[in-house]
């Protein structure tokens, strides 16, 4: 018995040391899951701007079309008699701790896109949708830029 003395500490150091790896690997797969759920967020909410861009910008009547001046002229259009709303709410960019996104504008002042500030490298960098093709291999978030353009109609 008296050969057994010093075996507890020695396996309960062991012990914490296989847990302490077994947390560390789960929590850089936790970390991956949380962000690749971060990332079908940012390409969802930079849709839904985008969209309310659209819809803004073919509610002016032709020939004056415009991109909106500020985001929140999305969640209540005063061009109209009746209340027009583009957008339900102005989702925060899901990249940052502020949530504040970078804003791409037209030459007149316009808000024609969003992108996100973040410089974080993204975990997706190929395989998007073909309207996304331009995101291909971009080093960092902000690289991505969610932009309505209208498309050029031929001259009749």
């Amino acid at each position: 018995m008296s050969g057994e003395k010093g075996f507890t500490y020695p396996a309960a150091l062991a012990m914490i040391i296989i847990v302490s790896v077994s947390l560390m690997v789960v929590q850089k797969q936790w970390s991956t899951i949380v962000k690749r759920d971060k990332e079908k967020e940012l390409f969802f909410r930079a849709d839904q701007i985008v969209q309310a861009i659209e819809s803004f910008y073919h509610s002016s009547s032709k020939g004056s079309q415009q991109y909106p001046r500020r985001l929140k002229v999305l969640l209540k259009d005063s061009r109209f008699l009746s209340l027009k709303r583009h957008l339900r709410k102005i989702y925060k960019d899901p990249m940052t701790e502020d949530g504040k996104w970078g804003i791409i504008y037209d030459g007149k002042g316009g808000i024609k896109g969003v992108f996100s500030k973040s410089q974080a490298e993204p975990i997706k960098t190929g395989n998007f949708p073909e309207i996304y093709k331009s995101f291909e291999n971009k080093k960092k978030y902000n690289n991505w830029k969610f932009v309505y353009e209208p498309e050029k109609e031929a001259p009749s």
